[in-house]
Protein backbone atom coordinates (compact mmCIF):
# COMPACT_ATOMS: atom_id res chain seq x y z
CA UNK A 1 0.00 0.00 0.00
CA UNK A 2 1.52 3.20 -0.93
CA UNK A 3 2.28 5.99 1.86
CA UNK A 4 2.44 9.34 1.68
CA UNK A 5 5.94 9.37 1.62
CA UNK A 6 5.88 7.44 -1.69
CA UNK A 7 7.93 9.01 -4.46
CA UNK A 8 4.99 7.92 -6.95
CA UNK A 9 2.15 9.31 -4.88
CA UNK A 10 4.17 13.11 -4.09
CA UNK A 11 4.46 13.12 -8.04
CA UNK A 12 1.16 12.46 -8.80
CA UNK A 13 -0.30 14.75 -5.99
CA UNK A 14 2.26 17.86 -7.03
CA UNK A 15 0.92 17.25 -10.67
CA UNK A 16 -2.63 17.18 -9.74
CA UNK A 17 -2.04 20.25 -7.54
CA UNK A 18 -0.33 22.08 -10.27
CA UNK A 19 -2.79 21.29 -12.68
CA UNK A 20 -5.50 22.60 -10.30
CA UNK A 21 -3.48 25.91 -9.57
CA UNK A 22 -2.62 26.47 -13.24
CA UNK A 23 -7.02 26.68 -13.75
CA UNK A 24 -6.57 29.40 -10.87
CA UNK A 25 -6.55 33.17 -11.50
CA UNK A 26 -3.13 34.96 -10.78
CA UNK A 27 -2.34 38.42 -10.81
CA UNK A 28 -0.58 39.96 -13.95
CA UNK A 29 3.19 40.01 -12.80
CA UNK A 30 6.51 38.58 -14.30
CA UNK A 31 7.35 35.95 -11.58
CA UNK A 32 10.83 35.94 -11.85
CA UNK A 33 13.83 36.15 -9.57
CA UNK A 34 15.52 39.71 -9.88
CA UNK A 35 17.90 38.37 -12.15
CA UNK A 36 15.11 36.74 -14.33
CA UNK A 37 15.13 33.60 -13.63
CA UNK A 38 11.55 31.85 -13.74
CA UNK A 39 10.41 30.42 -10.32
CA UNK A 40 7.38 27.57 -9.88
CA UNK A 41 4.40 28.55 -8.17
CA UNK A 42 5.20 25.76 -5.52
CA UNK A 43 8.40 23.36 -4.55
CA UNK A 44 7.83 20.28 -3.27
CA UNK A 45 9.95 17.09 -2.98
CA UNK A 46 9.71 16.12 -6.55
CA UNK A 47 11.84 19.41 -7.39
CA UNK A 48 15.01 17.99 -4.74
CA UNK A 49 14.60 14.30 -5.37
CA UNK A 50 18.04 14.25 -7.39
CA UNK A 51 19.78 15.68 -4.51
CA UNK A 52 21.56 13.67 -2.03
CA UNK A 53 22.04 15.13 1.31
CA UNK A 54 24.98 13.42 2.82
CA UNK A 55 27.21 13.88 -0.64
CA UNK A 56 25.34 17.90 -1.94
CA UNK A 57 24.05 19.26 1.28
CA UNK A 58 25.93 17.32 4.14
CA UNK A 59 26.30 19.45 7.88
CA UNK A 60 27.64 22.41 8.86
CA UNK A 61 30.99 22.73 9.27
CA UNK A 62 31.83 19.68 7.00
CA UNK A 63 31.82 19.37 3.36
CA UNK A 64 31.03 20.41 0.86
CA UNK A 65 30.04 23.03 3.51
CA UNK A 66 26.55 23.87 1.54
CA UNK A 67 25.42 24.74 5.28
CA UNK A 68 28.29 26.74 7.13
CA UNK A 69 31.94 26.53 7.44
CA UNK A 70 31.33 26.21 10.84
CA UNK A 71 29.72 23.41 13.12
CA UNK A 72 27.98 25.81 15.37
CA UNK A 73 27.38 28.46 12.44
CA UNK A 74 26.78 31.95 14.70
CA UNK A 75 26.03 30.07 18.46
CA UNK A 76 29.95 29.97 18.04
CA UNK A 77 30.73 33.74 16.90
CA UNK A 78 28.96 36.24 15.07
CA UNK A 79 29.16 37.55 11.78
CA UNK A 80 32.24 40.89 11.75
CA UNK A 81 30.03 43.61 11.54
CA UNK A 82 31.56 46.56 9.45
CA UNK A 83 30.77 49.65 7.84
CA UNK A 84 32.22 51.11 4.92
CA UNK A 85 34.07 54.32 6.44
CA UNK A 86 36.31 56.51 4.56
CA UNK A 87 35.56 60.71 3.63
CA UNK A 88 37.84 63.65 3.46
CA UNK A 89 40.86 63.87 5.62
CA UNK A 90 42.67 61.04 7.56
CA UNK A 91 41.75 63.20 10.43
CA UNK A 92 37.81 62.76 9.09
CA UNK A 93 37.86 59.13 8.89
CA UNK A 94 39.76 58.50 12.20
CA UNK A 95 37.06 59.95 13.85
CA UNK A 96 34.65 58.21 11.59
CA UNK A 97 36.48 54.97 12.89
CA UNK A 98 36.20 55.84 16.40
CA UNK A 99 32.51 56.67 16.53
CA UNK A 100 31.72 53.49 14.87
CA UNK A 101 33.83 51.41 17.52
CA UNK A 102 32.06 53.28 20.46
CA UNK A 103 29.04 52.23 19.35
CA UNK A 104 29.74 48.59 18.49
CA UNK A 105 31.22 48.37 15.65
CA UNK A 106 33.86 44.91 15.58
CA UNK A 107 36.19 45.93 12.40
CA UNK A 108 36.98 48.38 10.69
CA UNK A 109 36.29 48.92 6.98
CA UNK A 110 37.95 51.09 4.88
CA UNK A 111 36.99 53.47 1.62
CA UNK A 112 39.33 55.25 -0.56
CA UNK A 113 39.21 58.33 -2.70
CA UNK A 114 39.39 58.34 -6.28
CA UNK A 115 43.00 59.83 -6.56
CA UNK A 116 44.34 56.87 -3.91
CA UNK A 117 41.83 54.03 -5.78
CA UNK A 118 44.30 54.80 -8.76
CA UNK A 119 47.67 55.05 -7.64
CA UNK A 120 47.89 58.69 -7.21
CA UNK A 121 48.67 61.62 -5.33
CA UNK A 122 46.75 64.08 -3.94
CA UNK A 123 48.73 66.84 -5.47
CA UNK A 124 48.24 64.63 -8.73
CA UNK A 125 46.79 67.08 -11.76
CA UNK A 126 44.11 64.28 -12.55
CA UNK A 127 43.42 64.43 -8.49
CA UNK A 128 41.87 67.62 -8.80
CA UNK A 129 38.16 67.90 -7.50
CA UNK A 130 38.27 64.35 -6.13
CA UNK A 131 40.20 64.36 -3.21
CA UNK A 132 38.59 63.03 -0.14
CA UNK A 133 35.29 63.16 -1.90
CA UNK A 134 34.19 58.94 -2.03
CA UNK A 135 36.48 58.06 0.37
CA UNK A 136 39.32 59.51 2.81
CA UNK A 137 42.90 60.67 0.78
CA UNK A 138 45.47 58.44 1.44
CA UNK A 139 48.94 59.50 0.01
CA UNK A 140 51.70 58.43 2.21
CA UNK A 141 52.61 57.21 5.37
CA UNK A 142 52.35 60.14 7.19
CA UNK A 143 48.29 60.23 6.12
CA UNK A 144 48.13 55.95 7.04
CA UNK A 145 49.65 57.12 10.34
CA UNK A 146 46.56 59.71 11.22
CA UNK A 147 43.67 57.62 9.44
CA UNK A 148 45.13 54.76 12.14
CA UNK A 149 45.75 56.95 15.03
CA UNK A 150 45.00 55.55 18.83
CA UNK A 151 43.64 52.02 17.05
CA UNK A 152 45.34 49.60 17.79
CA UNK A 153 45.68 47.38 15.19
CA UNK A 154 46.33 44.17 16.91
CA UNK A 155 43.11 44.40 18.36
CA UNK A 156 40.77 45.71 15.55
CA UNK A 157 40.75 43.81 11.61
CA UNK A 158 40.82 45.92 9.02
CA UNK A 159 38.84 45.61 5.45
CA UNK A 160 40.69 47.67 2.82
CA UNK A 161 39.02 48.38 -0.29
CA UNK A 162 40.99 49.17 -2.92
CA UNK A 163 42.86 47.09 -5.42
CA UNK A 164 45.10 48.65 -8.22
CA UNK A 165 47.77 49.86 -5.80
CA UNK A 166 46.70 47.60 -3.05
CA UNK A 167 50.23 46.65 -2.04
CA UNK A 168 51.37 49.97 -1.55
CA UNK A 169 48.78 50.61 1.03
CA UNK A 170 49.56 47.05 2.47
CA UNK A 171 52.84 48.29 2.68
CA UNK A 172 51.73 52.31 4.43
CA UNK A 173 49.19 49.25 6.94
CA UNK A 174 52.22 47.28 7.65
CA UNK A 175 54.51 50.22 8.55
CA UNK A 176 51.99 52.08 10.84
CA UNK A 177 51.77 48.69 12.75
CA UNK A 178 55.47 49.02 13.08
CA UNK A 179 55.55 52.09 14.80
CA UNK A 180 52.89 51.01 16.89
CA UNK A 181 55.25 48.46 17.46
CA UNK A 182 53.36 45.42 16.43
CA UNK A 183 54.80 42.06 14.43
CA UNK A 184 53.37 42.08 10.82
CA UNK A 185 52.22 38.31 11.98
CA UNK A 186 49.48 39.65 14.84
CA UNK A 187 47.54 41.76 11.69
CA UNK A 188 44.23 40.58 10.75
CA UNK A 189 42.18 41.76 8.29
CA UNK A 190 41.88 42.10 4.53
CA UNK A 191 42.90 43.75 1.27
CA UNK A 192 40.14 43.48 -1.40
CA UNK A 193 43.24 43.45 -3.98
CA UNK A 194 41.23 42.15 -6.98
CA UNK A 195 42.73 43.00 -9.53
CA UNK A 196 40.52 40.95 -12.05
CA UNK A 197 37.04 42.29 -11.39
CA UNK A 198 38.75 46.06 -12.07
CA UNK A 199 39.18 44.74 -15.98
CA UNK A 200 35.45 43.17 -15.76
CA UNK A 201 33.59 45.63 -13.57
CA UNK A 202 34.55 48.93 -12.24
CA UNK A 203 37.18 49.78 -13.89
CA UNK A 204 39.86 51.69 -11.66
CA UNK A 205 42.87 49.67 -12.80
CA UNK A 206 46.83 50.90 -13.39
CA UNK A 207 48.82 47.90 -14.67
CA UNK A 208 47.73 45.36 -17.61
CA UNK A 209 46.31 41.97 -16.24
CA UNK A 210 49.47 39.97 -16.04
CA UNK A 211 52.11 42.45 -14.19
CA UNK A 212 48.79 42.92 -12.25
CA UNK A 213 48.70 39.45 -11.66
CA UNK A 214 52.36 39.30 -10.74
CA UNK A 215 52.04 41.80 -8.07
CA UNK A 216 49.70 40.10 -6.53
CA UNK A 217 51.44 36.73 -6.47
CA UNK A 218 54.13 38.51 -4.96
CA UNK A 219 51.74 39.53 -2.11
CA UNK A 220 50.28 35.84 -1.89
CA UNK A 221 54.13 34.65 -0.98
CA UNK A 222 55.00 37.91 1.26
CA UNK A 223 51.61 37.19 3.29
CA UNK A 224 51.78 33.38 3.81
CA UNK A 225 55.47 34.47 5.45
CA UNK A 226 54.99 37.18 6.90
CA UNK A 227 51.00 38.05 7.76
CA UNK A 228 49.60 34.82 8.01
CA UNK A 229 46.35 35.94 9.74
CA UNK A 230 45.80 38.78 6.93
CA UNK A 231 43.98 38.16 3.97
CA UNK A 232 46.14 39.25 1.08
CA UNK A 233 42.85 39.14 -1.21
CA UNK A 234 38.77 39.57 -0.87
CA UNK A 235 37.66 38.12 -4.58
CA UNK A 236 34.89 40.42 -4.88
CA UNK A 237 31.62 39.72 -7.25
CA UNK A 238 30.19 42.69 -5.22
CA UNK A 239 31.10 45.44 -7.93
CA UNK A 240 30.31 42.76 -10.53
CA UNK A 241 26.60 42.32 -8.94
CA UNK A 242 26.78 46.51 -9.19
CA UNK A 243 27.10 47.10 -12.68
CA UNK A 244 24.13 45.36 -13.44
CA UNK A 245 24.98 41.35 -13.16
CA UNK A 246 23.08 38.32 -12.63
CA UNK A 247 23.13 36.87 -9.24
CA UNK A 248 24.47 33.99 -11.42
CA UNK A 249 26.59 35.62 -13.27
CA UNK A 250 28.31 37.22 -9.95
CA UNK A 251 28.67 33.82 -8.72
CA UNK A 252 30.35 32.55 -11.22
CA UNK A 253 32.36 35.32 -12.49
CA UNK A 254 33.33 35.80 -8.89
CA UNK A 255 34.45 32.61 -8.75
CA UNK A 256 36.47 32.10 -11.47
CA UNK A 257 38.30 34.85 -10.87
CA UNK A 258 39.00 33.37 -7.34
CA UNK A 259 40.28 30.35 -9.32
CA UNK A 260 42.14 32.49 -11.62
CA UNK A 261 44.21 33.41 -8.43
CA UNK A 262 44.65 30.31 -7.49
CA UNK A 263 46.22 28.90 -10.29
CA UNK A 264 48.37 31.85 -10.84
CA UNK A 265 49.85 31.19 -6.96
CA UNK A 266 50.20 27.49 -8.37
CA UNK A 267 51.70 29.06 -11.22
CA UNK A 268 54.26 30.91 -9.12
CA UNK A 269 56.21 27.75 -7.50
CA UNK A 270 53.29 27.62 -4.09
CA UNK A 271 51.29 24.90 -2.73
CA UNK A 272 47.87 25.91 -2.78
CA UNK A 273 47.63 25.01 0.98
CA UNK A 274 50.33 27.34 1.33
CA UNK A 275 47.98 30.44 0.78
CA UNK A 276 44.78 29.11 -0.27
CA UNK A 277 43.17 29.39 3.56
CA UNK A 278 43.79 33.03 3.44
CA UNK A 279 41.95 33.82 0.54
CA UNK A 280 38.87 35.22 1.25
CA UNK A 281 35.93 36.48 -0.95
CA UNK A 282 33.19 39.35 -1.28
CA UNK A 283 29.65 39.18 -2.16
CA UNK A 284 26.45 41.30 -3.16
CA UNK A 285 22.91 40.80 -1.30
CA UNK A 286 20.56 41.85 -3.94
CA UNK A 287 16.66 42.10 -3.69
CA UNK A 288 15.23 38.72 -4.48
CA UNK A 289 15.56 37.13 -0.86
CA UNK A 290 15.65 33.60 -1.62
CA UNK A 291 17.63 33.75 -5.02
CA UNK A 292 20.29 35.65 -2.77
CA UNK A 293 20.67 32.55 -0.16
CA UNK A 294 20.80 30.02 -2.28
CA UNK A 295 23.89 31.69 -4.01
CA UNK A 296 25.61 31.93 -0.65
CA UNK A 297 25.52 28.03 -0.50
CA UNK A 298 26.03 27.37 -4.22
CA UNK A 299 28.74 29.06 -3.90
CA UNK A 300 30.35 27.31 -0.62
CA UNK A 301 29.51 24.03 -2.26
CA UNK A 302 31.08 25.09 -5.75
CA UNK A 303 34.49 26.16 -4.09
CA UNK A 304 34.67 22.89 -1.75
CA UNK A 305 34.65 21.06 -4.43
CA UNK A 306 36.86 22.46 -6.71
CA UNK A 307 39.28 23.55 -4.41
CA UNK A 308 39.64 19.92 -3.65
CA UNK A 309 39.25 17.85 -6.75
CA UNK A 310 40.39 20.18 -8.87
CA UNK A 311 43.30 21.78 -7.17
CA UNK A 312 44.09 18.81 -5.02
CA UNK A 313 44.30 20.80 -1.73
CA UNK A 314 44.53 18.62 1.30
CA UNK A 315 43.60 21.57 4.19
CA UNK A 316 40.30 21.34 4.50
CA UNK A 317 40.90 25.32 5.23
CA UNK A 318 41.63 25.48 1.79
CA UNK A 319 37.90 23.98 1.15
CA UNK A 320 36.20 26.34 3.06
CA UNK A 321 35.13 29.48 1.36
CA UNK A 322 35.17 32.52 4.58
CA UNK A 323 33.10 35.41 2.11
CA UNK A 324 32.28 39.35 3.43
CA UNK A 325 28.44 40.49 2.30
CA UNK A 326 27.50 44.14 1.42
CA UNK A 327 23.80 44.59 0.77
CA UNK A 328 23.54 46.58 -2.48
CA UNK A 329 24.11 49.71 -3.11
CA UNK A 330 22.56 49.91 -6.63
CA UNK A 331 19.20 49.02 -5.15
CA UNK A 332 18.83 52.23 -2.88
CA UNK A 333 17.11 54.83 -4.28
CA UNK A 334 17.17 58.71 -3.61
CA UNK A 335 13.70 58.81 -4.31
CA UNK A 336 11.79 58.16 -0.64
CA UNK A 337 15.21 57.25 0.72
CA UNK A 338 13.75 56.10 4.44
CA UNK A 339 12.38 52.94 2.09
CA UNK A 340 16.43 51.97 1.95
CA UNK A 341 16.44 51.24 5.74
CA UNK A 342 13.83 48.31 4.80
CA UNK A 343 15.96 47.52 1.85
CA UNK A 344 19.21 46.96 3.71
CA UNK A 345 17.45 44.90 6.57
CA UNK A 346 16.16 42.46 3.85
CA UNK A 347 19.12 42.28 2.60
CA UNK A 348 22.10 42.04 5.70
CA UNK A 349 19.05 39.52 6.87
CA UNK A 350 19.62 37.18 3.30
CA UNK A 351 23.40 37.68 4.42
CA UNK A 352 23.18 36.27 7.45
CA UNK A 353 20.71 32.91 6.90
CA UNK A 354 22.88 32.75 3.69
CA UNK A 355 25.93 32.40 6.28
CA UNK A 356 28.21 35.52 5.87
CA UNK A 357 31.38 36.07 8.14
CA UNK A 358 31.55 39.48 7.64
CA UNK A 359 28.87 42.09 6.79
CA UNK A 360 28.50 45.89 6.21
CA UNK A 361 24.41 47.32 5.92
CA UNK A 362 24.37 50.36 4.02
CA UNK A 363 22.90 53.48 4.92
CA UNK A 364 19.67 55.15 3.74
CA UNK A 365 21.57 58.15 2.48
CA UNK A 366 24.28 57.18 0.20
CA UNK A 367 22.29 57.54 -3.05
CA UNK A 368 22.42 61.09 -2.00
CA UNK A 369 25.60 61.69 -0.33
CA UNK A 370 28.32 59.93 1.82
CA UNK A 371 26.50 59.24 4.98
CA UNK A 372 25.87 60.72 8.17
CA UNK A 373 26.55 60.11 11.59
CA UNK A 374 23.03 58.73 12.18
CA UNK A 375 22.77 56.90 8.86
CA UNK A 376 25.86 54.29 9.57
CA UNK A 377 24.56 54.18 13.02
CA UNK A 378 20.46 53.38 11.74
CA UNK A 379 22.15 50.72 9.69
CA UNK A 380 24.78 49.60 12.05
CA UNK A 381 21.88 49.15 14.89
CA UNK A 382 19.93 46.97 11.94
CA UNK A 383 22.71 44.00 11.52
CA UNK A 384 22.95 44.15 15.65
CA UNK A 385 19.04 43.90 15.56
CA UNK A 386 19.45 40.99 13.53
CA UNK A 387 21.78 39.38 15.80
CA UNK A 388 20.00 40.12 18.71
CA UNK A 389 16.28 40.22 18.34
CA UNK A 390 15.59 38.09 15.79
CA UNK A 391 16.34 34.76 17.02
CA UNK A 392 17.86 33.77 13.04
CA UNK A 393 21.56 32.94 14.98
CA UNK A 394 20.16 29.97 17.24
CA UNK A 395 19.81 27.81 14.38
CA UNK A 396 22.54 26.81 11.56
CA UNK A 397 21.55 27.43 7.80
CA UNK A 398 17.85 27.53 9.30
CA UNK A 399 16.16 27.33 5.27
CA UNK A 400 18.17 23.92 4.59
CA UNK A 401 15.93 21.40 3.46
CA UNK A 402 13.67 23.93 2.10
CA UNK A 403 12.06 22.40 -1.31
CA UNK A 404 12.38 25.42 -3.04
CA UNK A 405 15.93 26.84 -1.57
CA UNK A 406 17.79 23.66 -2.11
CA UNK A 407 16.36 23.21 -5.84
CA UNK A 408 17.29 27.03 -5.98
CA UNK A 409 20.89 26.51 -4.75
CA UNK A 410 21.35 23.25 -7.19
CA UNK A 411 20.41 25.95 -9.86
CA UNK A 412 22.80 28.26 -9.45
CA UNK A 413 25.76 25.78 -9.10
CA UNK A 414 23.94 23.95 -12.92
CA UNK A 415 24.32 27.88 -14.12
CA UNK A 416 27.67 29.04 -12.58
CA UNK A 417 29.20 25.61 -13.89
CA UNK A 418 28.14 26.24 -17.51
CA UNK A 419 29.47 29.50 -17.41
CA UNK A 420 33.05 27.95 -16.39
CA UNK A 421 32.84 26.30 -19.40
CA UNK A 422 32.37 28.84 -21.59
CA UNK A 423 34.99 31.16 -20.10
CA UNK A 424 37.34 27.94 -20.26
CA UNK A 425 36.55 27.39 -24.27
CA UNK A 426 37.89 31.38 -24.27
CA UNK A 427 41.24 30.43 -23.03
CA UNK A 428 40.59 31.54 -19.57
CA UNK A 429 40.02 34.83 -17.22
CA UNK A 430 42.27 37.03 -18.97
CA UNK A 431 41.51 36.45 -22.43
CA UNK A 432 37.68 36.17 -21.77
CA UNK A 433 38.50 39.93 -20.45
CA UNK A 434 40.98 40.55 -23.56
CA UNK A 435 37.36 39.76 -25.43
CA UNK A 436 35.06 41.30 -23.35
CA UNK A 437 33.01 38.52 -22.85
CA UNK A 438 32.29 39.14 -18.88
CA UNK A 439 31.35 42.67 -20.27
CA UNK A 440 28.87 42.14 -22.88
CA UNK A 441 27.30 39.08 -20.34
CA UNK A 442 26.97 41.87 -17.51
CA UNK A 443 25.61 45.12 -20.53
CA UNK A 444 23.05 42.44 -21.81
CA UNK A 445 21.80 41.15 -18.34
CA UNK A 446 21.65 44.90 -17.00
CA UNK A 447 19.81 45.97 -20.10
CA UNK A 448 17.23 43.26 -19.42
CA UNK A 449 16.68 44.38 -16.07
CA UNK A 450 16.15 48.21 -17.29
CA UNK A 451 13.65 47.28 -19.57
CA UNK A 452 11.89 45.29 -17.07
CA UNK A 453 11.88 48.12 -14.88
CA UNK A 454 10.78 50.79 -17.92
CA UNK A 455 8.00 48.03 -18.26
CA UNK A 456 6.97 48.02 -15.09
CA UNK A 457 6.75 44.24 -15.15
CA UNK A 458 9.67 44.40 -11.96
CA UNK A 459 8.43 47.03 -9.25
CA UNK A 460 10.91 49.67 -7.52
CA UNK A 461 8.48 50.98 -4.89
CA UNK A 462 8.54 55.05 -4.87
CA UNK A 463 10.63 54.84 -8.73
CA UNK A 464 8.44 53.45 -10.86
CA UNK A 465 4.99 52.79 -8.60
CA UNK A 466 3.98 54.37 -5.31
CA UNK A 467 5.96 57.53 -6.31
CA UNK A 468 5.37 60.65 -4.41
CA UNK A 469 5.11 63.86 -6.61
CA UNK A 470 6.75 67.08 -5.61
CA UNK A 471 8.52 64.23 -2.98
CA UNK A 472 10.46 66.57 -0.31
CA UNK A 473 13.79 64.82 0.97
CA UNK A 474 14.50 65.59 4.57
CA UNK A 475 17.57 64.25 5.54
CA UNK A 476 21.00 66.07 6.36
CA UNK A 477 23.55 65.63 3.80
CA UNK A 478 27.49 65.12 4.59
CA UNK A 479 29.06 67.58 2.59
CA UNK A 480 32.97 67.45 1.98
CA UNK A 481 35.11 70.60 2.07
CA UNK A 482 36.97 71.99 -0.94
CA UNK A 483 39.40 72.51 1.91
CA UNK A 484 40.31 68.93 2.58
CA UNK A 485 42.17 69.01 -0.92
CA UNK A 486 44.16 72.18 0.12
CA UNK A 487 45.12 70.70 3.51
CA UNK A 488 46.14 67.36 1.87
CA UNK A 489 48.25 69.46 -1.10
CA UNK A 490 50.17 71.27 1.51
CA UNK A 491 50.74 68.00 3.71
CA UNK A 492 52.22 66.69 0.41
CA UNK A 493 54.52 69.16 -0.03
CA UNK A 494 56.09 69.26 3.53
CA UNK A 495 56.32 65.59 3.49
CA UNK A 496 58.33 66.14 0.72
CA UNK A 497 60.43 69.12 1.78
CA UNK A 498 61.41 67.07 5.05
CA UNK A 499 62.10 63.44 3.82
CA UNK A 500 65.30 62.49 2.85
CA UNK A 501 65.26 62.55 -0.96
CA UNK A 502 69.08 60.49 -1.03
CA UNK A 503 66.72 57.72 0.59
CA UNK A 504 63.45 58.02 -1.47
CA UNK A 505 65.67 57.95 -4.79
CA UNK A 506 67.59 55.14 -3.17
CA UNK A 507 64.19 53.57 -2.57
CA UNK A 508 62.35 53.87 -6.04
CA UNK A 509 65.31 52.48 -7.98
CA UNK A 510 65.12 48.99 -6.03
CA UNK A 511 61.80 48.37 -6.57
CA UNK A 512 62.10 49.42 -10.54
CA UNK A 513 64.72 47.01 -9.90
CA UNK A 514 62.55 44.60 -8.23
CA UNK A 515 60.14 45.12 -11.16
CA UNK A 516 62.73 44.30 -13.78
CA UNK A 517 64.54 40.97 -12.22
CA UNK A 518 61.72 39.47 -10.70
CA UNK A 519 62.18 39.33 -6.85
CA UNK A 520 58.97 39.82 -4.94
CA UNK A 521 58.44 43.46 -4.82
CA UNK A 522 56.55 43.66 -1.11
CA UNK A 523 60.00 44.07 0.66
CA UNK A 524 60.84 46.65 -2.14
CA UNK A 525 57.61 48.64 -1.53
CA UNK A 526 57.48 48.34 2.49
CA UNK A 527 61.07 50.20 2.83
CA UNK A 528 60.29 52.72 0.55
CA UNK A 529 56.97 53.30 2.25
CA UNK A 530 59.82 53.59 5.51
CA UNK A 531 61.30 56.30 3.91
CA UNK A 532 58.33 58.13 3.06
CA UNK A 533 58.38 57.47 -1.07
CA UNK A 534 54.29 58.40 -1.88
CA UNK A 535 51.91 56.62 -3.03
CA UNK A 536 52.64 57.84 -6.79
CA UNK A 537 55.69 57.58 -6.77
CA UNK A 538 55.30 53.87 -6.51
CA UNK A 539 52.98 53.83 -8.48
CA UNK A 540 54.36 55.56 -11.52
CA UNK A 541 58.21 53.84 -11.06
CA UNK A 542 56.27 50.35 -11.79
CA UNK A 543 54.55 52.09 -14.99
CA UNK A 544 58.21 52.82 -16.20
CA UNK A 545 58.37 49.18 -16.27
CA UNK A 546 54.91 47.50 -16.88
CA UNK A 547 53.00 49.85 -18.94
CA UNK A 548 49.44 51.30 -18.18
CA UNK A 549 46.07 49.07 -19.36
CA UNK A 550 44.40 50.32 -21.84
CA UNK A 551 40.67 48.34 -22.33
CA UNK A 552 39.31 47.47 -26.03
CA UNK A 553 35.55 49.14 -26.29
CA UNK A 554 32.95 46.53 -26.20
CA UNK A 555 29.64 47.38 -27.80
Amino acid sequence: MATFNDPQMIKQETERHRAKASASKVREVKFTTVSGESVELLYTPEDIKEINYLSDIGYPGEFPYTRGIHHTGYRGKLWTMRQFAGFGTPEDTNQRFKYLLEHGQTGLSTAFDLPTLMGRDADDPLSEGEVGICGVAVSSLVDMEILFNGIPLDQVTTSMTINAPAAMILAFYIAVAEKQGLAPNVLRGTIQNDILKEYIAQKEWIYPPKPSMRIITDMFQYCAKELPQFNPISVSGYHIREAGSTSAQELAFTLADGFAYIEAGIAAGMDVDEFAPRISYFFNSHLDFFEEIAKFRAARRIYAKRMKYKYGAKNPKSWTLRFHTQTAGCTLTAQQPENNIVRTAIQALAGVLGGTQSLHTNSMDETLALPSDKAVKIALRTQQIIAEETGVANVVDPLGGSYFVESLTSKMELEAEQYFEKIEMLGGVIPAIEQGFFQREIAEAAYRYQRELDKKEKIIVGVNQYVEEGEIIDIPILAVSPDVEILQKKRLAELRLSRNQSSVDQAIKALKQSAVDGTNMMPHLIHATRNYVTLGEMCNALVEHFGIYNEIAVF
